[in-house]
């Protein structure tokens, strides 16, 4: 029988995710406020131009995906607005995970083949 959880485990775990959060949001905003010191405030892919009260409609994009990788001259940032950033993260996920040497444009074929015993089949109609 599952003992029930304590309200100690409850809040124990409750201050895990919050300090989780607050990090995030403050290496988050590290970088983000060096990208928008660094790069105009144009999205990278659609041009689209930036003032104060949109600003935070454009995001900061990891060229490499790792979050982690923040170097101080800004080679692994690229801004784009909110619609891009999805965009090219969705692209991201769709992609092969293979490493076929063409950065995952390759198509695989199908692999069945629904007519593969119909002329078999038609003959056998004769």
């Amino acid at each position: 029988m599952a003992k029930p959880k304590q309200p100690q485990d409850s809040d124990k775990l409750d201050r895990i995710v919050a300090e989780a959060r607050r990090n995030r949001e403050q290496r988050e905003a590290g970088y983000r406020e060096q990208a928008l010191k660094m790069y105009p405030w144009i999205c990278g892919r659609c041009s689209r131009e930036f003032t104060r009260e949109n600003l935070r409609e454009l995001t900061v994009h990891h060229r490499d995906h790792n979050h982690d990788n923040n170097p101080p001259d800004g080679s692994n940032w690229e801004l784009l607005c909110v619609y891009c950033h999805d965009n090219e993260h969705a692209r991201y996920l769709d992609q092969p995970q293979g490493n076929s040497g063409d950065g995952g444009r390759q198509k695989q074929g199908a692999s069945h083949n629904p007519f593969a015993g119909l002329k078999d089949m038609l003959k056998d109609r004769e």
